[in-house]
Protein backbone atom coordinates (compact mmCIF):
# COMPACT_ATOMS: atom_id res chain seq x y z
CA UNK A 1 0.00 0.00 0.00
CA UNK A 2 0.89 3.75 0.01
CA UNK A 3 1.07 5.26 3.05
CA UNK A 4 1.64 8.97 4.14
CA UNK A 5 2.66 9.77 7.56
CA UNK A 6 2.31 12.94 9.06
CA UNK A 7 4.71 13.94 11.38
CA UNK A 8 8.01 12.70 12.44
CA UNK A 9 8.22 12.02 16.36
CA UNK A 10 9.10 9.28 18.01
CA UNK A 11 5.12 7.66 17.51
CA UNK A 12 5.72 9.04 13.77
CA UNK A 13 8.89 7.55 12.97
CA UNK A 14 8.35 4.39 14.43
CA UNK A 15 5.27 4.03 12.29
CA UNK A 16 6.77 4.99 9.20
CA UNK A 17 9.54 2.59 9.80
CA UNK A 18 7.47 0.02 10.73
CA UNK A 19 5.38 -0.01 8.28
CA UNK A 20 8.25 0.11 5.77
CA UNK A 21 9.32 -3.31 7.31
CA UNK A 22 6.36 -4.73 6.07
CA UNK A 23 7.04 -3.44 2.34
CA UNK A 24 4.31 -0.34 1.72
CA UNK A 25 5.67 2.57 0.63
CA UNK A 26 5.72 5.11 2.74
CA UNK A 27 6.21 9.07 2.84
CA UNK A 28 6.73 10.31 5.81
CA UNK A 29 6.00 14.22 6.28
CA UNK A 30 7.98 16.51 8.61
CA UNK A 31 8.02 20.62 8.74
CA UNK A 32 11.22 20.76 11.09
CA UNK A 33 13.89 21.27 8.72
CA UNK A 34 16.44 20.60 11.09
CA UNK A 35 14.44 16.81 11.89
CA UNK A 36 14.00 16.74 8.33
CA UNK A 37 17.53 17.07 7.02
CA UNK A 38 18.64 14.30 8.91
CA UNK A 39 15.82 12.34 8.08
CA UNK A 40 16.79 13.13 4.74
CA UNK A 41 20.16 11.33 4.83
CA UNK A 42 18.29 8.35 6.87
CA UNK A 43 19.48 9.94 10.39
CA UNK A 44 17.24 9.42 13.31
CA UNK A 45 16.49 12.47 14.96
CA UNK A 46 15.58 10.66 18.16
CA UNK A 47 17.30 7.98 20.01
CA UNK A 48 15.56 5.02 20.08
CA UNK A 49 17.34 1.49 19.92
CA UNK A 50 17.20 -0.13 16.82
CA UNK A 51 15.49 2.66 15.15
CA UNK A 52 18.57 4.13 13.04
CA UNK A 53 19.14 0.37 11.82
CA UNK A 54 15.42 0.05 10.63
CA UNK A 55 15.39 3.55 8.88
CA UNK A 56 18.54 2.73 6.45
CA UNK A 57 16.95 -0.75 5.67
CA UNK A 58 13.96 0.74 4.81
CA UNK A 59 15.74 2.95 2.89
CA UNK A 60 18.08 0.83 1.31
CA UNK A 61 14.96 -0.89 0.11
CA UNK A 62 13.30 1.79 -1.26
CA UNK A 63 10.23 1.52 1.23
CA UNK A 64 10.89 5.20 2.72
CA UNK A 65 10.62 8.46 1.86
CA UNK A 66 10.47 12.01 3.50
CA UNK A 67 9.70 15.62 2.53
CA UNK A 68 7.99 18.71 4.58
CA UNK A 69 5.08 19.14 1.65
CA UNK A 70 1.57 17.77 2.60
CA UNK A 71 0.47 17.31 -1.37
CA UNK A 72 2.49 14.15 -1.41
CA UNK A 73 -0.07 12.78 0.49
CA UNK A 74 -2.96 12.63 -2.37
CA UNK A 75 -3.74 9.32 -3.63
CA UNK A 76 -2.63 7.46 -0.42
CA UNK A 77 -4.36 4.36 0.66
CA UNK A 78 -3.76 5.44 3.96
CA UNK A 79 -2.93 8.95 5.72
CA UNK A 80 -1.46 8.54 9.53
CA UNK A 81 -1.31 11.48 11.88
CA UNK A 82 1.02 11.59 14.16
CA UNK A 83 1.69 15.42 15.26
CA UNK A 84 1.74 16.36 18.80
CA UNK A 85 -0.86 16.83 21.08
CA UNK A 86 0.25 18.72 24.21
CA UNK A 87 -1.13 19.50 26.89
CA UNK A 88 -1.76 22.95 28.67
CA UNK A 89 -1.11 23.89 32.30
CA UNK A 90 -4.63 23.34 32.94
CA UNK A 91 -4.82 19.85 31.28
CA UNK A 92 -6.50 21.03 28.12
CA UNK A 93 -5.33 18.90 25.18
CA UNK A 94 -3.68 21.59 22.26
CA UNK A 95 -5.37 19.92 18.77
CA UNK A 96 -3.96 22.90 16.96
CA UNK A 97 -1.47 20.52 14.87
CA UNK A 98 -4.23 18.28 14.29
CA UNK A 99 -6.86 20.57 13.01
CA UNK A 100 -4.18 22.51 10.98
CA UNK A 101 -3.26 19.37 9.29
CA UNK A 102 -6.49 17.99 8.74
CA UNK A 103 -7.61 20.99 7.28
CA UNK A 104 -4.67 21.23 4.92
CA UNK A 105 -5.81 17.57 3.65
CA UNK A 106 -9.51 18.41 2.81
CA UNK A 107 -8.11 20.73 0.24
CA UNK A 108 -5.39 18.45 -1.35
CA UNK A 109 -7.15 14.99 -1.04
CA UNK A 110 -8.58 14.49 -4.40
CA UNK A 111 -9.22 10.77 -4.48
CA UNK A 112 -10.39 8.21 -1.80
CA UNK A 113 -8.48 7.63 1.15
CA UNK A 114 -8.19 6.49 4.92
CA UNK A 115 -7.44 8.31 7.75
CA UNK A 116 -6.16 6.99 10.60
CA UNK A 117 -5.62 9.23 13.56
CA UNK A 118 -2.44 7.67 15.99
CA UNK A 119 -2.32 10.66 17.83
CA UNK A 120 -3.64 10.79 21.40
CA UNK A 121 -6.51 12.58 21.03
CA UNK A 122 -9.29 13.17 23.62
CA UNK A 123 -12.51 10.57 23.38
CA UNK A 124 -14.93 12.51 21.19
CA UNK A 125 -12.59 13.92 19.14
CA UNK A 126 -12.97 11.81 15.88
CA UNK A 127 -16.73 12.45 15.78
CA UNK A 128 -16.05 16.23 16.00
CA UNK A 129 -13.15 15.71 13.20
CA UNK A 130 -15.44 13.95 10.77
CA UNK A 131 -18.35 16.54 11.32
CA UNK A 132 -16.32 19.66 11.05
CA UNK A 133 -13.89 18.57 8.47
CA UNK A 134 -14.53 15.12 6.64
CA UNK A 135 -18.19 15.98 5.73
CA UNK A 136 -16.56 18.54 3.91
CA UNK A 137 -14.24 16.51 1.53
CA UNK A 138 -14.53 16.61 -2.30
CA UNK A 139 -13.95 13.19 -2.15
CA UNK A 140 -15.13 9.93 0.00
CA UNK A 141 -12.15 10.02 3.52
CA UNK A 142 -12.84 7.53 5.80
CA UNK A 143 -11.91 7.95 9.53
CA UNK A 144 -10.04 5.53 11.62
CA UNK A 145 -9.08 5.59 15.58
CA UNK A 146 -5.89 3.85 15.73
CA UNK A 147 -4.45 4.56 19.36
CA UNK A 148 -0.99 3.99 19.65
CA UNK A 149 0.82 2.05 23.14
CA UNK A 150 4.40 2.49 22.51
CA UNK A 151 6.76 2.68 25.17
CA UNK A 152 9.84 5.03 24.79
CA UNK A 153 13.17 3.17 24.98
CA UNK A 154 11.14 0.09 23.80
CA UNK A 155 8.77 1.43 21.06
CA UNK A 156 10.09 -0.92 18.28
CA UNK A 157 9.51 -3.86 20.80
CA UNK A 158 5.90 -2.88 21.47
CA UNK A 159 5.56 -1.96 17.26
CA UNK A 160 6.39 -5.73 16.62
CA UNK A 161 5.13 -7.37 19.93
CA UNK A 162 1.41 -5.34 20.73
CA UNK A 163 -0.59 -6.58 23.37
CA UNK A 164 -3.34 -5.40 21.47
CA UNK A 165 -3.81 -3.08 18.12
CA UNK A 166 -6.94 -1.00 18.61
CA UNK A 167 -9.15 0.14 15.40
CA UNK A 168 -12.08 2.43 15.82
CA UNK A 169 -14.17 2.97 13.02
CA UNK A 170 -17.64 3.00 10.88
CA UNK A 171 -16.62 1.73 8.15
CA UNK A 172 -16.25 -1.89 7.51
CA UNK A 173 -14.21 -1.79 4.87
CA UNK A 174 -11.80 1.12 5.80
CA UNK A 175 -11.80 -1.45 9.24
CA UNK A 176 -10.37 -4.34 7.15
CA UNK A 177 -7.83 -2.52 5.18
CA UNK A 178 -6.31 -1.28 8.72
CA UNK A 179 -6.68 -4.72 10.21
CA UNK A 180 -4.25 -5.79 6.76
CA UNK A 181 -1.61 -3.70 7.34
CA UNK A 182 -1.00 -5.22 10.41
CA UNK A 183 -1.47 -8.58 9.29
CA UNK A 184 1.87 -9.73 9.89
CA UNK A 185 1.83 -8.80 13.75
CA UNK A 186 0.18 -11.60 15.83
CA UNK A 187 -1.73 -9.44 18.56
CA UNK A 188 -5.30 -9.32 19.22
CA UNK A 189 -6.87 -7.04 16.64
CA UNK A 190 -9.78 -5.00 18.53
CA UNK A 191 -12.65 -3.56 16.43
CA UNK A 192 -14.78 -0.98 18.31
CA UNK A 193 -16.43 2.69 17.98
CA UNK A 194 -14.18 5.42 17.09
CA UNK A 195 -14.80 6.90 20.88
CA UNK A 196 -14.07 3.55 22.68
CA UNK A 197 -10.94 3.25 21.08
CA UNK A 198 -9.62 6.79 22.09
CA UNK A 199 -10.85 6.41 25.51
CA UNK A 200 -8.99 3.10 25.93
CA UNK A 201 -5.70 4.82 25.30
CA UNK A 202 -6.40 7.35 28.09
CA UNK A 203 -7.86 4.29 30.09
CA UNK A 204 -4.57 2.25 30.12
CA UNK A 205 -1.86 5.39 30.40
CA UNK A 206 -4.57 6.89 33.54
CA UNK A 207 -4.69 3.30 35.35
CA UNK A 208 -0.84 2.74 35.23
CA UNK A 209 -0.50 6.67 36.11
CA UNK A 210 -2.60 4.97 39.46
CA UNK A 211 -0.19 1.90 40.21
CA UNK A 212 2.67 4.05 39.57
CA UNK A 213 1.48 6.76 42.53
CA UNK A 214 -0.16 3.79 44.72
CA UNK A 215 2.77 2.39 45.34
CA UNK A 216 5.32 5.60 45.73
CA UNK A 217 1.88 6.16 48.56
CA UNK A 218 2.93 2.73 50.67
CA UNK A 219 6.09 3.76 49.97
CA UNK A 220 6.43 6.83 51.66
CA UNK A 221 4.25 5.07 54.44
CA UNK A 222 7.11 2.43 54.80
CA UNK A 223 9.56 5.06 55.53
CA UNK A 224 7.71 6.45 58.05
CA UNK A 225 6.74 2.85 59.74
CA UNK A 226 10.08 0.70 59.03
CA UNK A 227 9.34 -1.15 56.51
CA UNK A 228 11.05 -2.10 53.20
CA UNK A 229 9.23 -1.41 50.02
CA UNK A 230 11.34 -3.90 47.84
CA UNK A 231 9.62 -6.84 50.61
CA UNK A 232 6.14 -5.04 49.95
CA UNK A 233 6.12 -4.73 46.38
CA UNK A 234 7.52 -7.83 45.31
CA UNK A 235 4.78 -9.86 47.47
CA UNK A 236 1.58 -7.65 46.68
CA UNK A 237 2.59 -7.98 42.86
CA UNK A 238 2.49 -11.93 43.34
CA UNK A 239 -1.13 -11.31 43.22
CA UNK A 240 -2.26 -12.02 39.60
CA UNK A 241 -5.47 -9.71 40.12
CA UNK A 242 -2.57 -6.85 40.50
CA UNK A 243 0.19 -7.70 38.56
CA UNK A 244 3.95 -6.65 39.21
CA UNK A 245 4.40 -4.51 36.50
CA UNK A 246 4.12 -0.74 37.37
CA UNK A 247 4.49 -1.48 41.53
CA UNK A 248 8.13 -0.03 41.72
CA UNK A 249 8.64 3.00 43.85
CA UNK A 250 10.67 5.85 42.88
CA UNK A 251 10.45 9.79 41.82
CA UNK A 252 7.32 9.20 40.02
CA UNK A 253 6.30 8.96 36.34
CA UNK A 254 6.96 11.08 33.58
CA UNK A 255 7.42 11.04 29.91
CA UNK A 256 5.44 12.82 26.84
CA UNK A 257 2.10 10.27 27.56
CA UNK A 258 1.25 9.75 30.99
CA UNK A 259 1.75 13.48 32.74
CA UNK A 260 -0.15 15.08 29.37
CA UNK A 261 -2.70 11.65 29.73
CA UNK A 262 -3.65 12.14 33.38
CA UNK A 263 -4.50 15.89 33.09
CA UNK A 264 -6.53 15.31 30.20
CA UNK A 265 -8.56 12.71 31.04
CA UNK A 266 -8.94 15.06 34.34
CA UNK A 267 -9.99 18.21 32.26
CA UNK A 268 -12.18 16.17 30.01
CA UNK A 269 -13.93 15.18 32.73
CA UNK A 270 -14.24 17.77 34.63
CA UNK A 271 -15.60 19.93 31.33
CA UNK A 272 -18.66 17.00 30.71
CA UNK A 273 -19.46 17.46 34.61
CA UNK A 274 -17.67 14.50 36.55
CA UNK A 275 -15.03 15.04 39.59
CA UNK A 276 -12.51 12.31 38.81
CA UNK A 277 -11.38 12.77 42.56
CA UNK A 278 -8.93 9.26 41.57
CA UNK A 279 -6.93 10.87 38.88
CA UNK A 280 -6.66 14.13 40.84
CA UNK A 281 -5.05 12.72 43.98
CA UNK A 282 -2.86 10.35 41.24
CA UNK A 283 -1.52 13.49 39.59
CA UNK A 284 -1.17 14.84 42.95
CA UNK A 285 1.21 12.05 44.18
CA UNK A 286 2.90 12.07 41.52
CA UNK A 287 4.19 16.04 41.75
CA UNK A 288 4.52 15.76 45.47
CA UNK A 289 7.07 12.63 45.16
CA UNK A 290 9.50 15.43 43.52
CA UNK A 291 9.46 17.14 46.35
CA UNK A 292 10.03 14.49 48.64
CA UNK A 293 13.32 13.95 47.00
CA UNK A 294 14.58 17.24 47.51
CA UNK A 295 12.89 17.62 50.93
CA UNK A 296 14.88 14.45 51.59
CA UNK A 297 18.04 16.29 50.32
CA UNK A 298 17.66 19.38 52.95
CA UNK A 299 17.25 16.74 56.19
CA UNK A 300 20.21 14.90 55.21
CA UNK A 301 22.17 17.82 54.63
CA UNK A 302 20.95 20.27 56.73
CA UNK A 303 20.18 22.58 54.09
CA UNK A 304 20.78 22.99 50.44
CA UNK A 305 22.22 26.76 50.20
CA UNK A 306 25.74 26.25 49.00
CA UNK A 307 25.66 22.34 49.08
CA UNK A 308 26.67 20.58 46.08
CA UNK A 309 24.90 18.07 44.88
CA UNK A 310 25.18 15.78 41.19
CA UNK A 311 21.84 15.10 39.90
CA UNK A 312 22.54 11.53 37.80
CA UNK A 313 20.15 10.78 35.15
CA UNK A 314 17.95 13.59 32.88
CA UNK A 315 15.84 11.76 31.05
CA UNK A 316 12.25 10.48 32.62
CA UNK A 317 13.67 7.05 32.20
CA UNK A 318 16.45 5.32 30.68
CA UNK A 319 16.52 3.93 27.03
CA UNK A 320 15.45 7.58 25.57
CA UNK A 321 17.13 10.92 25.01
CA UNK A 322 13.65 12.85 26.28
CA UNK A 323 13.39 14.75 29.25
CA UNK A 324 10.01 16.00 28.87
CA UNK A 325 8.23 15.94 32.26
CA UNK A 326 11.27 14.06 33.83
CA UNK A 327 11.16 14.48 37.71
CA UNK A 328 15.04 15.73 37.31
CA UNK A 329 13.85 19.07 35.58
CA UNK A 330 11.33 19.92 38.71
CA UNK A 331 14.49 18.49 41.19
CA UNK A 332 17.01 20.64 39.13
CA UNK A 333 15.31 23.71 39.19
CA UNK A 334 13.91 23.90 43.01
CA UNK A 335 17.50 22.44 43.98
CA UNK A 336 18.88 25.63 42.29
CA UNK A 337 15.87 28.22 43.25
CA UNK A 338 17.35 26.94 46.92
CA UNK A 339 20.68 27.82 46.41
CA UNK A 340 22.80 24.34 46.15
CA UNK A 341 25.39 24.07 43.06
CA UNK A 342 23.91 21.06 41.28
CA UNK A 343 25.79 19.23 38.69
CA UNK A 344 23.98 17.06 36.38
CA UNK A 345 24.83 14.33 33.72
CA UNK A 346 22.88 11.94 31.44
CA UNK A 347 24.18 9.24 28.60
CA UNK A 348 21.30 10.99 25.90
CA UNK A 349 19.72 13.49 27.66
CA UNK A 350 21.94 16.21 28.26
CA UNK A 351 21.12 18.40 25.22
CA UNK A 352 17.84 18.08 25.06
CA UNK A 353 18.10 19.31 29.03
CA UNK A 354 20.57 21.86 28.82
CA UNK A 355 17.24 24.08 26.63
CA UNK A 356 15.36 23.61 29.65
CA UNK A 357 18.02 25.78 32.22
CA UNK A 358 21.20 26.78 30.15
CA UNK A 359 23.84 28.23 33.01
CA UNK A 360 21.92 27.41 35.89
CA UNK A 361 22.94 23.95 36.46
CA UNK A 362 26.32 22.34 35.60
CA UNK A 363 26.53 19.50 32.83
CA UNK A 364 29.16 17.26 32.56
CA UNK A 365 30.09 14.80 30.06
CA UNK A 366 29.98 11.50 32.89
CA UNK A 367 29.37 10.37 36.61
CA UNK A 368 32.25 10.67 37.64
CA UNK A 369 33.34 14.17 36.46
CA UNK A 370 29.73 14.56 37.79
CA UNK A 371 30.15 13.23 41.24
CA UNK A 372 33.69 15.09 41.72
CA UNK A 373 33.56 17.55 44.83
CA UNK A 374 29.65 16.98 45.73
CA UNK A 375 27.98 16.28 48.56
CA UNK A 376 25.34 14.35 48.28
CA UNK A 377 24.02 12.23 44.21
CA UNK A 378 20.60 11.71 43.54
CA UNK A 379 20.21 9.08 41.58
CA UNK A 380 17.31 10.23 38.77
CA UNK A 381 17.38 7.85 35.84
CA UNK A 382 18.38 4.09 36.13
CA UNK A 383 20.76 4.09 33.24
CA UNK A 384 23.35 0.86 33.58
CA UNK A 385 25.89 3.33 32.92
CA UNK A 386 25.20 4.50 36.46
CA UNK A 387 23.70 1.15 38.41
CA UNK A 388 27.30 -0.32 37.57
CA UNK A 389 29.52 2.93 38.42
CA UNK A 390 32.83 2.24 40.39
CA UNK A 391 31.03 3.68 43.30
CA UNK A 392 34.47 3.68 45.17
CA UNK A 393 36.24 5.51 42.68
CA UNK A 394 32.66 7.94 43.18
CA UNK A 395 33.63 7.87 47.08
CA UNK A 396 37.30 8.79 46.79
CA UNK A 397 35.89 11.87 45.05
CA UNK A 398 33.10 13.34 46.99
CA UNK A 399 32.82 14.97 50.13
CA UNK A 400 31.01 14.22 53.63
CA UNK A 401 28.66 13.38 54.21
CA UNK A 402 28.48 10.84 50.87
CA UNK A 403 24.69 10.91 50.86
CA UNK A 404 23.27 9.19 48.20
CA UNK A 405 19.76 9.08 47.57
CA UNK A 406 18.66 6.56 44.90
CA UNK A 407 15.13 8.23 43.63
CA UNK A 408 14.63 4.70 41.05
CA UNK A 409 15.77 2.09 44.28
CA UNK A 410 18.65 0.51 42.14
CA UNK A 411 21.50 0.38 43.34
CA UNK A 412 23.10 -2.24 45.75
CA UNK A 413 21.97 -0.52 49.68
CA UNK A 414 24.41 -2.58 51.37
CA UNK A 415 27.81 -2.17 48.85
CA UNK A 416 26.94 1.81 49.20
CA UNK A 417 26.92 1.27 52.76
CA UNK A 418 30.18 -0.61 52.95
CA UNK A 419 32.04 1.57 50.78
CA UNK A 420 30.96 4.20 53.52
CA UNK A 421 28.14 5.75 51.75
CA UNK A 422 24.93 7.02 53.25
CA UNK A 423 22.16 5.64 51.57
CA UNK A 424 18.61 6.30 51.44
CA UNK A 425 15.73 5.12 49.18
CA UNK A 426 12.15 5.75 48.62
CA UNK A 427 10.60 3.20 50.83
CA UNK A 428 13.78 2.11 51.24
CA UNK A 429 15.19 2.14 55.43
CA UNK A 430 18.19 4.59 55.54
CA UNK A 431 21.70 3.02 56.78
Amino acid sequence: MKITVIGMGYVGLVTACGLASFGHQVLGVEKNHSKLKKLMQFESPIYEQGLDELLNKAAAEGDIQFTTELNGADGSDLIFITVGTPSTNSGHVDLSQVYTVINQLVHIITKPTILVMKSTVPPGTGEKIIRRFLNKCKTEVNYISNPEFLREGKALLDWFYPDRIVIGGKDNDSIQQVKNIYKKINAPKLVMGITSAEMVKYASNAFLATKISFINEIANICDLLGADIDEVAPAVGMDKRIGSDFLRAGLGYGGSCFPKDTKGLNFISTLHGYNFNLLKAVIEVNFQQRLKAVHKLHTMLGGLAGKKIAVMGLTFKPGTDDVRESPALDILSLLASEGAVVKACDPHGKDNAFKYFSRKIIFCEDAYECAKGVQAVLLNTEWPQFIHLNWSIIKQTMQTPYFVYDGRNALDKKRLSKLGFKYCGVGRPCN
